[in-house]
């Protein structure tokens, strides 16, 4: 059932369609070098013949998966014959052309330059990152999208419809097969539009029905809706794990828990989970979608998002999809900042931009009393002695004191970081405005709280029960 001009072509409209630059460049006669990139089962081998088809050039059909470098010099040593003695131009197709390595694609390179073959290549994958740039840069790429599943009806239809190629055969008019229109839907739907899938379910189905004699009142091969699942097995998903698939759907899922929407959430979840995606790759999405999206609008989300992992690993699928589920939900629905990240990667800013800043002296932790002659750890001011236990002093270095970082939102918990933070602010204003700052009723003693001595101290005890030790062992 391939094609066989293009107004036979289904789907595509956006490249063959009445206003398509594929269909306007090969009415004017003219086919450069190309690559089709789309997910399988679109048409790239039938757009292919066609447009070399429409411009009267010799048709080659090459796989990159069964072929090498001597089976492409022998097709351009004809290429060339040909050109030089019948003035035809070849279309070298080459299949799955990410398959070729970097050296085997170099070799396409001059004959693709000089016009000796024009080429067309066809890959499912990512060609910006499989295919060779130097090659690349000779191509247009056109990317073909997923069969509408009315494109797909349309072909499902044409074959059961056609005498010549399809499944007509010789019972009349109406076709050799008639599918109920239960199945007909339930075909089209399973095929996840690819129309390769459809015609082998279409073929199996009708193969099932034929040999159980399944007839309908005309006579015709009638497949049922047990048929077709029967034929198929399982639905069909349009997913590579390590693949455009794979990265797209969890963008997708990545972006649908941003945007707050839980549903779409949970399906391009039980999309992943149904394909067989990695359930710690899952997981480890919702960790950091908990921190990056959500935050401290509510802090919970990340709690909960471990938990997850946590649940993950201890019961495993398929009963951690509720764990999976449950995450997910809460997650999409949380509210939503994304300050704290923000916040992090200015300071990283600041890092990269004016290297590692000395530390204050009155942060620097003086080890040893005598330090402190130089001023190290000489006035800093302990917090919990003050009344809310804070206490307005420079943190960040000299270059940077008046910097801000962590800005939160009004949205969720955030809202009352936020709200405490102007608390504070306008507290320290108050205290500077007055000339004073006003002490806890029950400071913490000083020796509490100076790490340095109570490490100095420790380090003394120390040394005082090892020498007690020496002293014993040495008695004895």
């Amino acid at each position: 059932m391939r094609p066989r001009s293009l107004e036979e072509f289904v789907g595509q409209e956006h490249l063959v369609g009445e206003r398509g630059p594929l269909r306007r460049s090969v009415a004017r006669g003219h086919l450069s070098s190309l690559l089709l990139w789309g997910p399988p089962g679109t048409g790239k081998t039938s757009l292919a013949r066609l447009l070399a088809q429409e411009v009267g050039a010799h048709f080659v059909t090459m796989s990159a998966v069964m072929s090498g470098v001597a089976e492409v010099r022998a097709t351009i040593a004809e290429a060339q014959d040909r050109l030089a003695l019948n003035q035809t131009q070849t279309v070298l197709f080459l299949d799955e052309i990410h398959r070729f390595n970097k050296a085997q694609q170099d070799a396409l390179l001059p004959h693709v330059e000089d016009g000796t073959i024009t080429l067309i290549g066809a890959t499912t994958e990512n060609p910006y990152f499989e295919v060779n740039a130097a090659l690349l840069s000779r191509m247009r790429v056109w990317r073909l999208e997923t069969l509408a599943d009315e494109d797909v009806a349309t072909v499902v239809r044409r074959a059961l419809a056609d005498a010549e190629r399809g499944l007509a055969g010789d019972l009349g008019p109406t076709g050799g097969v008639a599918v109920a229109d239960d199945a007909f839907e339930h075909l089209v739907s399973l095929a996840g539009g690819d129309a390769r899938t459809a015609m082998n379910v279409l073929e199996g189905a009708v193969a099932l029905a034929e040999s159980e004699g399944v007839r309908d009142a005309e006579g015709h091969v009638s497949p049922r809706l047990d048929d077709v699942e029967i034929a198929a097995q399982q639905r069909i998903l349009a997913y590579d794990r390590a693949g455009d698939g794979h990265y797209d759907t969890v963008s997708a899922f990545i972006k649908s828990l941003r945007g707050n929407d839980p549903d779409a959430a949970l399906y391009w979840l039980a999309a992943m989970i149904a394909a067989g995606e990695d359930p710690r790759f899952i997981v480890r999405r919702l960790i950091i979608s908990a921190s990056e999206d959500v935050g401290n609008a509510d802090p919970r989300a990340l709690q909960v998002a471990v938990a997850a992992a946590q649940a993950l690993d201890h019961v495993g699928l398929p009963e951690a999809q509720y764990a999976l589920a449950q995450a997910t939900s809460y997650i999409a629905t949380a509210p939503k900042s994304n300050r704290a990240g923000l916040a992090f990667f200015a300071a990283v800013g600041d890092v990269e931009g004016r290297g590692s800043l000395p530390v204050p002296l009155h942060l620097r932790n003086a080890a040893h009393r005598a330090m402190k002659q130089h001023g190290i750890g000489v006035g800093y001011r302990y917090p919990h002695e003050y009344e809310g236990a804070d206490i307005d002093q420079q943190y960040l270095p000299d270059e940077l004191a008046d910097r801000r970082y962590y800005l939160p939102t009004d949205q969720g918990y955030e809202a009352t970081i936020a709200s405490r933070q102007a608390a504070r602010t306008e507290a320290r204003a108050t205290a500077k405005k007055a000339g004073k700052t006003p002490r806890n009723h029950n400071p913490v003693p000083e020796a509490s709280h100076h790490a340095g001595d109570g490490l100095l101290k420790t380090r003394e005890a120390n040394r005082k029960k090892l020498a007690d030790q020496e002293k014993r062992d040495a008695a004895d």
